[in-house]
């Protein structure tokens, strides 16, 4: 794999985007499109790939930082002028093979390169563009094959009646021998009528002083698909979600409705765990099997144990518990690790605590900056009262603990093993264990109250 150099081109400003953001960094099923391309470019190589930048550079190597090597297109003077930017790069690799990727081309895949090239090495070509066929093919320069030889590339604009009809067109991933690329580029020049030099000018050169050309025509069209608007945007997001969910499903994991289910590529599901329309999947997620994720369900970072079942809940950089249900409408915050068989129900709002073993929190609940023992009972309202508007506090419980209904935890307190806090308390003090606590006044009526005229 050491014998090959790629380039990937990412200097274009991208206005049909009309974004803020460099084209390449526009995500693609969560991630950056350029990622894509540097997976599929992992594939051949195993060389540090050269990335041309120039429009909003800076935002590009903020990203990638030293995963790749950089240089700069200055002007942007057409493909040809960009990889000849790379050409020092390109001589200090000392590799046999150059790859030209385009880095808006997320579809890409390592096995399609990987057969291109061997067909590369197969042939003998001094160089292999890559193309795919299309029954109305306007707008794309057409590959002219003649008896399996590649004789030229004549773009849409200058194609004559007979060379439109041609199906077979230019995807823009190019394999080079690098002493004909270097060669070719040396040679290239700005004669037409946009003042530009074209990388598809090197492939007459090349012919020209008795190299070899070759066109890979590739099995699955959609991988050449660039994108240039947010449509095609829209369009490579929804390829590479089906791509990643039809793999998880092979995998054994039920996907209800595919096209309406977002799965961040790396996201691990074990096998007869069943995910609903709505839900989004990212980041450095895993989930056990034989779970059970509801509608609308967004899991990011987190690790969810077997047989969990989830409702229409946000879970961030948490971990979940074999056995355990949460939701609907919880919440759990980072920093949260939830044991086994715990009820987390409705409106329940969770926040780097660490929940024991058996403990229900059932509803409209907040327990923040907390550490709560194993088969602890949370009635409805109670408040953990972790912050006082400087600074946050911990609030510990222990096991087998009973928290009425609207209680306040004001921390940093401590309520101990078995103890009972009645309804409506706000405790401020340690509670020992096996205690019952009672923080409120006392009941008082006032009869006669509402005055005669007040009834009205």
């Amino acid at each position: 794999m050491n014998k090959m150099q790629v380039v990937i081109m990412a200097a274009g400003e991208g206005k049909r985007m009309k974004s803020s953001t460099a084209k390449v960094l526009s995500k693609v099923n969560f991630k950056p499109m350029i990622d894509y391309v540097l997976q599929a470019a992992a594939g051949v190589s195993d060389k540090k790939p050269i990335v041309i930048i120039g429009h909003k550079g800076e935002d590009i190597q903020s990203y990638l930082q030293d995963r790749v090597l950089y240089v700069q297109q200055s002007k942007q003077l057409g493909t040809g002028h960009a990889v000849l930017q790379a050409e020092q790069e390109i001589t200090k690799a000392e590799c046999e093979t150059v790859l030209v990727l385009n880095g808006d081309m997320p579809l890409i895949t390592a096995d399609t390169l990987q057969k291109a090239y061997a067909f590369h090495k197969e042939k003998q070509n001094s160089v292999t563009v890559v193309g795919a066929s299309f029954e109305q093919p306007d707008g794309y320069g057409r590959l002219i094959i003649e008896n399996g030889t590649l004789t030229g590339i004549v773009e849409h604009k200058d194609a004559t009646e007979d060379q439109k009809k041609i199906q077979e067109i230019n995807a823009g991933i190019y394999f080079f021998e690098t002493a004909s690329l270097l060669a070719a580029l040396s040679k290239l020049t700005n004669n037409n009528a946009q003042n530009e030099y074209y990388l598809t000018d090197t492939i007459e050169i090349i012919r020209s002083e008795n190299g070899k050309a070759g066109a890979y025509i590739v099995e699955d069209k959609k991988e050449i698909s660039g994108c240039n608007t947010r449509a095609e945007l829209a369009y490579a997001d929804k390829v590479m979600r089906l791509r990643i969910n039809r793999m998880l499903m092979d995998q054994g994991v039920t996907i209800i409705n595919p096209e309406n289910t977002y799965i961040e590529q790396g996201v691990q599901i074990g096998k007869d765990t069943i995910i609903y329309p709505g839900a989004v999947l990212e980041g450095n997620t895993k989930i056990g099997e034989n779970c059970i994720l509801y509608p609308n369900c967004a899991i990011n970072n987190c690790k969810i144990g077997h047989n969990v079942n989830i409702k229409s809940s946000t879970l961030i950089d948490s971990t979940v518990g074999n056995n355990t249900t949460v939701g609907p409408y919880a919440y759990i915050r980072p920093g949260s690790v939830i044991g086994a068989h715990v009820k987390v129900g409705d409106f329940v709002e969770v926040k780097k605590s660490k929940i024991g073993d058996g403990t229900k929190i059932s509803h409209l609940t907040y327990v923040g900056d907390s550490i709560v023992g194993q088969n602890v009972n949370f009635g409805c309202g109670t408040v953990t009262v972790n912050y006082d508007g400087k600074n946050k506090f911990t609030t510990e419980i222990g096991d087998n603990a009973f928290i009425g209904c609207n209680t306040n935890l004001v921390a940093p307190v401590k309520v101990g093993e078995n103890a009972f806090i009645a309804a409506g308390s706000t405790i401020t003090d340690w509670v020992p264990q096996d205690s019952f606590a009672i923080a409120r006044q006392r009941q008082t009526i006032k009869e006669n109250w509402i005055k005669p005229k007040d009834k009205k």
